[in-house]
């Protein structure tokens, strides 16, 4: 692939200067002033030594489209006319050049044919009417008009020379691009070159009580999803309530946004409900059936639409399976705080041989290649709490997942999702060399400052410390680089590739219910400041902002947690504003590039230890990738593993499920006729491989279960409850 993407042979096509905004912040003090005006898709001019990944990323040119979007070209660069060319003569010219171009348009941006490009139904515009469907496609740039589903319609705001692309015969177009530095989807994605600037689409489809207050503020006594059900269910308003949020908190615009806010990933977590629930997990200790109450099956069309705009705008995507039957953590986010029942305790086990179920259905549907080259990254769990668990249980699952997930995809590039698995919240020093040879494993860690159990007083709105004197920061951007950026490089050195998949601008952990409902902060009971943005001074929005880019520069690749922080129904205002990157845009907290971050460690005396962005073949699914030595599997415990919370003589007896049931599949987009075009391609069937035909685990007929949601105390059940030689 070339460095410079120039689908047209016309050479290189650049924005006027005027048209659209430097990509230096000036709001920045340690980056250099800049007297001359950078075109849109430039980069900073932060010296390449000072970065962390010292290879800077591809270039792959800017966008070919005008701000007048819908398909038509920018105008190249004006040269100077020579004096004996006539007004006739260019009126000519300018018509050949417009044929010339606009002619290939659906065939060199819409449909590229790049040495690595997508696959099958990927590139594919067959339709009924060919020329209906080619007239029917939309591309646009910087100050395109985007018209919605709805027939509404918002401006595209992108001043980093990316473009957006409708094509209503293949809603599986991917040719779309949300910068000029990022590759359009439909060509490679180049670990340790490439870099993941991404934000986190939190709380849409597992809600949680500090991202939409106002859910929980309506519903009193709800303190996760788990309550919250309840309670809208009692009412009869689970269907309404929840779709409506699925509906509107975020928007086709908000993913626009993303893109034009110079990001190029999306983490979307989903729960486990969006397959299926259970209407008996169990009995209480009042011998009550519990029953699941999420709303099941419900947001998964939902989930769909975002992928779906998330190819539109160029967006790839990290999605992340974080609710888990049992609780992997008893966090809110979750599905129900509390008890931890997931390899832990007498349900432990049952409840994890679910749980690999549901890791393979969303294996299946996202490896198709309908999918595979969007969504490119799948976290198989988010965030399981090791400090109860234990590493060898997490260790043996994860092994148990990827074997299981592989032989979905097959091994190497192209061929289904990198697998990403959470550190557990253990060092990233000690899965150094976890399943050396595996084919594209990725270590996510989650840094935070918030959760640290400490008050965090300490201001932003003082010098920075190791700064240059007039910036602001306080101590917390050279901490930020200090306690993450040398972890970070050194993961990617003894581990591979390792991602920040979650942190936030929150020091402290001030705002409404960020630490959940009715529970106070460690800051003490004088948060208001914090709560309330509108208070903040410009010195507190810079030292905010230098925090930001310190973290940016010190993970290296980052998703922000989290996009969208709804309003408090009481205040009708953001109570967490330290964790909404669109509010920290709007307000000069968060930056409007993300790369002004590189080198901003180095400009606060922290080098930490660099990496050349140099990642063993087998690391991104070259040569050798799925070969594992049995010396590195020797310490991992055999399937399944001892658990935590278990008496030794009850561990051979642990309640299981029978792999008799029926495996889940997930529907497929339901491709949708206009007046003009009929799509044809193929939407998938939800399940990649034929062959995996293997039962779903389901419960064994006369075992009393305790409650697998809350079994911990339980008693085990003495017998009925281990599934049988032929279903195991």
């Amino acid at each position: 692939m070339s460095s410079q993407f120039d689908p047209y042979g016309q050479g290189h096509y650049a924005h006027d200067a005027a048209g659209g905004s430097q990509a230096t912040l000036h709001a920045s003090p340690y980056l250099p002033p800049s007297d001359t005006n950078l075109p849109k898709e430039s980069l900073t001019s932060i010296p390449r030594e000072f970065a962390p990944l010292l290879n800077e990323p591809v270039q792959y040119g800017s966008s070919p489209l005008s701000k007048e979007g819908g398909g038509y070209l920018a105008e190249p660069r004006r040269q100077n006319r020579p004096f004996y060319k006539t007004l006739w003569f260019w009126i000519v010219a300018i018509i050949v050049v417009a044929a010339a171009v606009v002619i290939p348009l659906y065939f060199f941006v819409i449909k590229p044919k790049h040495h690595d490009s997508a696959s099958g139904s990927s590139n594919s515009t067959d339709s009924s009417n060919p020329a209906a469907a080619q007239a029917a496609i939309r591309i646009g740039g910087d100050g395109s008009t985007v018209t919605k589903e709805d027939g509404t319609t918002f401006i595209y705001n992108n001043s980093f020379g990316g473009y957006w692309v409708s094509n209503p015969a293949n809603p599986f177009d991917n040719s779309a691009r949300p910068n000029s530095w990022t590759p359009p989807l439909n060509e490679s994605w180049k670990w340790g070159e490439d870099r993941i600037n991404g934000v986190n689409i939190g709380g849409l489809f597992v809600p949680e009580p500090f991202i939409v207050p106002a859910l929980f503020e309506a519903n009193p006594g709800a303190v996760d999803e788990w309550t919250l059900s309840t309670i809208l269910a009692s009412k009869g308003q689970l269907q309404e309530v929840m779709e409506n949020h699925y509906d509107t908190f975020i928007t086709e615009e908000d993913i626009a946004q993303i893109a034009g806010a110079g990001l190029n990933w999306i983490r979307v977590p989903i729960p486990f409900w969006a397959i299926e629930t259970w209407s008996n997990v169990g009995v209480d200790g009042q011998g009550q059936t519990v029953a699941e109450p999420f709303l099941a099956r419900t947001c998964w069309k939902y989930i769909l639409r975002l992928i779906g705009w998330a190819r539109k705008y160029g967006l790839r995507v990290l999605l992340d399976l974080h609710t888990i039957p049992g609780s992997q953590n008893g966090y809110n986010h979750s599905g129900k705080l509390g008890s931890l029942n997931w390899l832990n305790g007498p349900m432990g086990l049952a409840n994890a041989e679910r749980s690999l179920d549901y890791i393979r259905t969303i294996a299946e549907f996202i490896s198709q290649p309908e999918y595979k080259d969007v969504v490119q990254i799948f976290g198989i769990l988010n965030e399981p709490f090791m400090g109860t668990i234990g590493r060898p249980p997490i260790e043996s699952f994860y092994l148990r997942a990827y074997e299981m997930v592989r032989s979905i995809t097959g091994t190497g590039e192209g061929n289904g999702p990198m697998i990403s698995f959470h550190d557990g919240f253990d060092s990233l020093t000690n899965w150094a060399n976890f399943l050396p040879g595996a084919d594209r494993i990725i270590i996510d860690d989650h840094p935070y400052f918030a959760f640290d159990g400490q008050a965090n007083r300490e201001p932003v709105n003082v010098t920075a410390d190791g700064g240059d004197g007039t910036m602001m920061g306080g101590k917390w951007p050279k901490q930020a680089c200090n306690a993450w950026g040398a972890s970070m490089n050194n993961s990617r050195k003894n581990f591979g590739i390792s991602i920040a998949g979650e942190f936030s601008n929150a020091i402290n952990d001030c705002g409404l219910w960020v630490v959940g409902v009715g529970i106070d902060a460690h800051y003490g009971p004088d948060c208001g400041y914090w709560m309330d943005a509108s208070q903040w001074s410009d010195a507190n929005k810079q030292g905010l902002l230098n925090f930001a880019l310190a973290s940016m520069d010190a993970l290296g690749d980052f998703f922000f947690w989290t996009w969208k922080i709804g309003e408090s129904s009481t205040t009708n205002t953001v109570q967490a504003p330290l964790w909404s990157y669109k509010l920290g845009l709007k307000g000069g907290w968060m930056p409007k590039d993300p790369r002004a971050a590189r080198g901003m460690c180095a400009s606060l005396g922290v080098v930490g230890q660099p990496f050349d962005g140099n990642y063993q073949a087998w690391q991104t699914g070259g040569p050798g990738a799925g070969t594992i030595a049995p010396a590195a599997t020797a310490s991992i415990p055999a399937w399944p593993p001892v658990l935590s919370h278990v008496p030794t003589e009850s561990a051979s007896i642990l309640p299981q499920y029978t792999s008799t049931g029926t495996v889940v599949t997930l529907p497929p987009q339901t491709l949708t006729p206009t007046a003009s075009v009929t799509p044809t391609v193929s939407a998938g069937n939800g399940w990649f491989d034929a062959q995996d035909t293997a039962p779903a685990v389901t419960p064994i007929s006369g075992c009393a279960y305790p409650n697998a949601w809350d079994a911990i105390n339980a008693q085990i059940p003495l017998s009925g409850c281990l599934p049988g030689p032929t279903a195991a």
